[in-house]
């Protein structure tokens, strides 16, 4: 949940995260010399240039493109002071370039710029996939055959990529081999310290409880780090997923830690406000569960509840590097420093998780 405004109502985060506006003050470069390279690096491009920026996208902005024959998306990283680590469009990048010709869906790259000289910071353009990008997990203008299908549309999609072979499309040295889960927490940690604004006494148990309770990883796969319903764009009538966006934490690791972030919205957002899922025509968790072992051959159900402590954990410390960058002028969304109140439930929720996992105190 990098980019996404976590407060209020779905129907206000998508007012606010959708669409496009002028370049925000912070944000702008040297549209001429931006052309320029567009021209000599994106095969067919021709002006005249437009630039617009889209409301949502506060981690990385995220621009609009607009020629008379095309319309294109850049990802740049943002100007200004950054956490470790963070904002690595070049992987995004790479990771689309080696997921595009195999089918699986993500829009088509068109060019990689890391020559900060160009607009400031390096970027990378891929091609506008139309379609449906839908904010509210409920669902509440479909059917209940329709939201099923929609739901299980997002798991196949999440399934195959996690069945892909990384090896044979050049991702090896994607990520670390192994340890993941590990290196998650300590990472999560060390941005959470970064970011930090007061203390949080959930935060500091589950900082010492899940260093020490890290589950072996038994799978290892692409992982695309931040996989939810308005991260992807759906065919316009058919449920049917066309497009994975922001790959920004995507990297080679435990593919149970994607998967329980997915399983975060029965516990965590509009779900929880639905009084029967059954009717409503979303799966039960259990179901979720299962045919996600099906997709993926496995055969035993792992205990899932540190995974779910884990990814709460790491909500909240993403959502506490935004309200960061809020405290050192760097966030794109005016909405951030707004997002404490957020932080504190996911880190109350993560730390119930932990307690079922096995966690005392």
């Amino acid at each position: 949940m990098a980019d996404e405004v976590l407060d209020g109502t779905d129907a206000q985060r998508e007012r606010l995260n959708t669409g496009t506006k002028p370049v925000a003050e912070s944000h702008r470069f040297d549209e001429a010399v931006l052309d320029r390279w567009l021209r000599a690096n994106v095969a067919g491009f021709a002006g005249p240039l437009e630039v617009r920026q889209f409301k949502g996208g506060q981690s990385n902005p995220t621009y609009q493109l607009v020629t008379p024959g095309k319309t294109y998306v850049m990802r740049r990283k943002p100007p200004g002071k950054l956490l470790p680590s963070a904002h690595a469009v070049d992987r995004e990048y790479r990771v689309i370039s080696a997921l595009h010709p195999t089918g699986f869906p993500v829009a088509r790259p068109y060019g990689l710029c890391l020559d900060e000289g160009v607009i400031g910071t390096m970027f990378y353009v891929m091609d506008m996939v139309e379609g449906r990008i839908l904010w509210d997990q409920s669902l509440p203008t479909y059917s209940p055959g329709e939201r099923r299908e929609i739901f299980f549309a997002k798991l196949q999609t999440l399934a195959a990529l996690h069945n892909a072979d990384y090896q044979a499309l050049g991702l090896g040295d994607f990520g670390r081999p192994g340890n993941y889960m590990a290196r998650q927490v300590d990472r999560w940690s060390k941005q959470y310290r970064a970011s930090e604004t007061q203390p949080i006494v959930e935060m500091e148990k589950l900082i010492a409880w899940l260093p020490g309770t890290v589950p072996e990883q038994e799978r290892t796969s692409i992982v695309h780090g931040d996989y939810r319903l308005d991260n992807m764009v759906l065919h316009p009538t058919e449920p049917r997923v066309i497009a994975v966006l922001d790959w920004e934490l995507a990297t080679l690791g435990e593919p149970l830690a994607d998967f329980t972030y997915l399983l975060m919205n029965w516990h965590e957002g509009a779900l929880t406000r639905v009084a029967d899922l059954k009717a409503h025509g979303v799966p039960t968790v259990e179901e979720y569960v299962a045919e996600y072992m099906r997709l993926t051959g496995r055969t035993r159900a792992p205990d899932l509840h540190w995974f779910l402590a884990y990814n709460g954990f790491r909500l909240a410390a993403i959502l506490q590097g935004v309200i960061g960058r809020a405290r050192d002028g760097t966030a794109n969304s005016p909405q951030a420093a707004e997002m404490l109140p957020r932080v504190l439930r996911l880190a109350a929720a993560a730390w119930d998780f932990a307690q079922r996992a096995g966690a005392k105190g």
